[in-house]
Formats: structure tokens, C-alpha cells, sequence
């Protein structure tokens, strides 16, 4: 059974325990802005169905039922406090709110919980481990931004055109580096990183797996940046390559992720 809705107005989708729709732990997951760019989508690519947990995969801001049409020409424009700080802020703001309220609808307010994120859904399942909000189990992240200034060099490469930083920008990309932040980071943190992803990810997840006490590096054979066919806007059957990000998820979570 799927339970989708909206918590304030964040967009999500719940799919419950295997074991029944009783007190379990939580996975709470952010998708990427590229494939799967939607919660529904991002909870057909990665169901982690084989853990005994809720999973809830929330909708991030500027897709899907809240899709933001000029949010592309922005990210081009000022990648960084046009696109990066604004979308991983105001869904990072938005989750205490929505947790709140889905907490107390469904039986997980007091379980462990478990973190997810993709693409720059990363950064933000990265600011919420971080921010101590909830408290955090474990996390696990793949093809994730890392390095708020990865993102914005990969869009300089995709236009052309330098970015001019400054001293707001700069903080805002210091407040976006997760590896600086490391020791604000659960140290049980899964770095999944596709051998086919963007050379500056692929070295920003090996930094950070790096960095962490407890933490592990997967790389993923054959896997480019989207864990979907492109648009990925709709569900659609799970890639051989995100079901192997969905296994090397589950065993982690499996380890890292108790029932209390």
C-alpha cells in the first residue's frame, strides 16, 4: 500500500513496513533534481523494501506538484544563490513542519530514523542529519552534493560562463560543504557514488566517506547521475543499476537502522 498526500505543503509518499503498518522505524528520503525527480518516482527507483521500516520520501522544492518553470533558467543564471542555497534551504526549513505533522499521523515519532538523499537532495538529507532536528541512526547518499561549489562548477562547465563569487556566495557554499562538516555528520553515512557520475562528485563522495569515522564508499558499476530513465517525473520499474544503490542501502540500514 502507498500513502501519498501533502504534510503543510510539502508533497510525500509513505510506503509502510513489510512487516505491517504498526511502530517501526522511519527512512525519511530526498530525490534529486534530475531522474527520479519526483517523491513518487524516487520511492519506485528506491524502495528499500527489504527494510523493516517506513519509508518517506518527500517532495523537493521546484518539481513535481510544485514545479518551478523558471527554476532552470535561475540555476543557470546564479547556480549558487539561485538554485543550490535556496532549493537545499527551504526544503531543510520545511521538514521540521511536515515531520511534525506526519509524526503524528503515523507511528514513527519515536523510532530510529534513517536519512536518504540523491543529487542535490543529498545536500539536503546531509543539512538535516546535520542540523540534529531529528535524531539520526544512520544515512546513506548517492551521487550527492557534496560541495555546494561542485555543483556550481559543473554548471559553469554546462554554460560557459564563470561564476562571479562573492563574500554571500562563498558563505553560502562554506554552509553547503559537507565534507568541512564532517564531524557534524552521523559517522554511520553510506556514500554511494556512480562509476559513471561527474568526476567532481565521484571525488567530493570519496572525501566525505573519507572524512567520517564510520563511514563507507560504494561505488556503483555503470551508474551515471540519474537513478531513472529521464524525465523521471513518473514511476516507472527500477533500473538494474538503482537496484543495486537499493541493496548496498538496505544492508546498510540493516545494520545501522533498529527497531526500538
Amino acid at each position: 500500500m502507498t500513502i501519498d498526500g501533502t504534510a503543510g505543503e510539502v508533497p510525500f509518499t509513505l510506503l509502510p513496513p513489510a512487516s505491517g503498518a504498526g511502530p517501526a522505524p522511519v527512512v525519511v528520503a530526498w530525490h534529486l533534481m534530475d531522474a527520479p525527480c519526483t517523491d513518487a518516482a524516487f520511492a519506485a527507483a528506491l524502495p528499500l523494501a527489504g527494510v523493516d521500516a517506513w519509508r518517506l520520501y518527500l517532495g523537493m522544492p521546484w518539481t513535481g506538484r510544485r514545479a518551478y518553470p523558471q527554476g532552470y533558467e535561475l540555476s543557470r543564471r546564479d547556480p549558487m544563490m539561485g538554485y543550490a542555497d535556496p532549493v537545499v534551504r527551504q526544503a531543510a526549513e520545511e521538514f521540521p513542519g511536515a515531520w511534525a505533522e506526519l509524526a503524528s499521523r503515523f507511528p514513527f515519532a519515536d523510532r530510529p530514523v534513517g536519512i536518504v538523499g540523491g543529487s542535490l537532495g543529498g545536500a539536503v538529507a546531509l543539512s538535516v542529519a546535520a542540523s540534529g532536528t531529528v535524531p539520526v541512526a544512520a544515512v546513506a547518499v548517492v551521487n550527492a552534493a557534496i560541495r555546494a561549489t561542485s555543483v556550481v562548477s559543473l554548471i559553469e562547465s554546462m554554460t560557459g560562463e564563470p561564476y562571479g563569487w562573492d563574500d554571500v556566495s562563498r558563505a553560502a557554499a562554506a554552509r553547503l560543504d559537507f565534507v568541512a562538516r564532517a564531524a557534524e555528520l552521523p559517522s554511520a553515512t553510506l556514500v554511494v557514488s556512480g562509476a559513471d557520475d561527474y568526476p567532481s562528485f565521484r571525488a567530493d563522495a570519496a572525501d566525505l566517506a573519507a572524512a567520517l569515522p564510520q563511514g563507507r564508499l560504494v561505488t556503483v558499476p555503470g551508474l551515471a547521475h540519474p537513478l531513472a530513465e529521464r524525465p523521471g517525473e513518473q514511476p516507472a520499474p527500477q533500473l538494474p543499476v538503482a537496484k543495486e544503490v537499493d541493496a548496498a542501502m538496505t544492508d546498510w540500514f540493516a545494520t545501522h537502522l533498529r527497531r526500538g
